[in-house]
């Protein structure tokens, strides 16, 4: 309902104190990340595990603040539906001229939903849609920084452009040797276009002007434009081993970049007057990338929310079949659902957990926010945390709803709570990630192919190999994954191997690593039952082969590349590293791709 008077004493103050807690929020996102590049030059890597952390809180933080001021100042909560309306239109004024307006829309949502107490709210009261278009956002300010640099060499001073463009990102810390890396750089992209390639008229390149640092790289993106031709690029910025600093490797076109903005690593922190802008730049190097999952990797992750939910009722919209039980082995603790034309899984805790298991509701969800928060080093799913989500009653298999019933009846709720005779399924609380094939029955499918069959065994024997990495990864990582059934491990779109089961996971240096005693006589030996003494976090590496080897040729493949795995001398070593303050490095690239590992640039 539109008010047809903007007559309210307070609907202008109420939406002016709702744009104040919005950019205080964004005034403290923006000036974490800035910082992210002192702490890169000086070094700083427990800093900036800790800024990383820390700055997922803020805007939960900044909407309780909001929500406290609006009932403490305005009684908002008591305020009438007509009062909310002509709030929400004086919002919308705000939001003119705003250089974060889909950013405030989203804070508008959070704190309105916060206040009214609504488990669903009339699309009145909330952006259901953007109200305020985001194209073509500029500031006006004489010394405000551009979105992105444009550079227009021509191939006699390629070479000196690449310098300059470095250059400009005015990094507090000498580099190794500048001329020698940007030459590298050079050759990779000479190689890349090919060696007969005429730059055309139009020929330049176009970098965004704020380093994208992420543990302990700094990345430069952009893109190489040639008549109809764009190539994608990025730089990682490293610390060498002399301390000073080198440029590790150059990354091309959209499947290197969709690697380094994957959904399994952690938030990027970049400095962003604009993110819309730095969205629409991201989208032209990455097409195929959604914009919540860009969202998600510069950090917005509450937007990358609104806009994954968006794009969700779209397809709901667009679409016809049903949500079902998802394929696979069942999970003690997890029940998963999906939608088979939804690249997405969804999942809700049960209400109770068979033994071995011994965990509760608030421990499961205290491992994935554990995970939200870490670095995921490209082996970790990210996960959507949604409450109170309503799905249309018809589009749910009558079997999903009878295993929603026998394992976690607190979760459902079947109701016309609008009142128009729609019956909804409102899920209490859910995690939703990326789908990908289980690892177990990716393996089986090499299996069913039969091993004599080329394919099906470098399949086999790539899994396998993916599947110890991804682990070594975690390890790096400060990660114990806990159940490291294959089951738990899922196949990304380009072979990689990622971990997606948390109830069980733990800091590494939190675990205690040992060897299985010896027999203290033959009744020992012969016993089935553990007959020597095991701590809570007690872990014993070699006792993993029995459960995870079953099979001849899987074993084959596990032992000459990944037999370290169960000796505890190898998870021992790592934990003790990470302890002294060892950041391990986990590249979000092979290592081949580094120039570190080839010969001297030409001239």
């Amino acid at each position: 309902m539109f008010p047809q008077r903007l007559d309210s004493p307070h609907a202008y103050a109420i939406a002016k104190a709702m744009m104040d807690g919005f950019n205080r929020h964004y005034q403290l996102f923006r000036t974490e990340s800035a910082r992210a590049k002192h702490r890169f030059e000086t070094a700083d890597w427990h800093g900036q595990q800790r800024a990383q952390r820390e700055r997922i809180e803020f805007y939960d933080l900044r909407v309780k603040e909001c929500v406290r001021r609006l009932d403490k100042e305005f009684n908002a909560g008591e305020q009438p539906m007509d009062v909310w309306h002509q709030v929400k239109l004086h919002y919308i004024g705000l939001l003119v001229d705003h250089h974060q307006p889909e950013l405030a829309e989203t804070f508008f949502n959070s704190v309105t939903t916060k206040i009214l107490h609504r488990t669903h709210f009339h699309n009145d009261f909330i952006f259901v849609r953007p109200a305020v278009s985001t194209e073509y956002i500029e500031n006006e300010e004489p010394a405000a920084r551009p979105t992105y640099r444009a550079y227009y060499p021509s191939p006699d001073t390629l070479h000196e452009t690449l310098v300059r463009i470095v250059d400009n990102f005015q990094l507090q810390r000498e580099f190794e040797d500048l001329d020698r890396d940007t030459r590298h750089v050079l050759a990779a992209l000479q190689q890349r276009l090919g060696p007969h390639t005429k730059l055309r008229a139009n020929f330049q390149v176009q970098v965004l002007s704020g380093l994208f640092y992420r543990n302990k790289g700094a990345y430069l993106v952009g893109k190489v434009i040639n008549g109809f031709n764009e190539l994608a690029f990025a730089l990682p910025i490293l610390h060498g081993s002399a301390g000073r600093l080198v440029i590790d490797a150059a990354l091309f076109g959209e499947d290197d970049l969709q690697m380094l903005f994957s959904f399994a690593r952690a938030y990027f922190m970049v400095d962003m007057e604009i993110p819309s802008a730095y969205v629409q730049f991201l989208r032209s190097l990455m097409p195929r990338k959604p914009r919540a999952e860009l969202y998600n990797a510069l950090g917005l992750a509450k937007q990358g929310k609104t806009l994954f939910y968006r794009d969700f009722l779209h397809h709901l919209r667009y679409s016809s079949d049903r949500f079902r039980i998802a394929p696979g082995i069942k999970g003690m603790v997890m029940l998963v659902f999906d939608l088979p034309s939804f690249p997405f899984v969804f999942k809700l805790i049960k209400d109770y957990y068979p033994p071995p298991k011994d965990t509760t509701r608030e421990q499961i969800k205290s491992k994935y926010l554990l995970v939200k928060q870490h670095d995921r080093v490209g082996r970790m799913a990210d996960t959507l945390e949604y409450s109170e989500v309503a799905f249309p009653r018809e589009r749910f298999e009558d079997g999903l709803i009878a295993e929603i019933e026998k394992f976690a009846p607190s979760q459902l709720e079947i109701s016309d709570r609008d009142g128009d005779g729609q019956t909804e399924v409102i899920i209490k609380h859910l995690y939703i990630e990326r789908r990908m094939i289980p690892l177990n029955i990716y393996l089986q499918e090499a299996f069913d192919a039969g091993l004599h069959d080329a394919r099906a065994r470098q399949q086999m024997e790539r899994s396998v190999v993916e599947y110890g990495n991804a682990i070594k990864d975690l390890v790096a990582a400060n990660i114990f994954p806990g159940d490291m059934l294959w089951k738990n491990f899922g196949v990304t779109r380009n072979g990689k191997v990622v971990f997606y089961d948390y109830d069980e996971i733990e800091y590494l240096t939190d675990c205690q690593f040992r060897r299985v005693p010896a027999a203290r006589n033959e009744e020992d030996e012969m016993s089935g039952e553990v007959w020597y003494a095991v701590g809570p976090r007690d872990v014993f590496p070699e006792t993993f082969a029995p459960f995870l080897l079953g099979n001849d040729a899987v074993r084959d493949v596990f032992m000459r590349h990944h037999a370290d795995l169960l000796d505890a001398d190898f998870w021992q070593s790592h934990k003790e590293r990470i302890q002294a303050g060892h950041v391990y490095d986990v590249f979000p690239y092979d290592s081949e791709r580094r120039f570190s590992s080839r010969t001297a640039p030409p001239s």
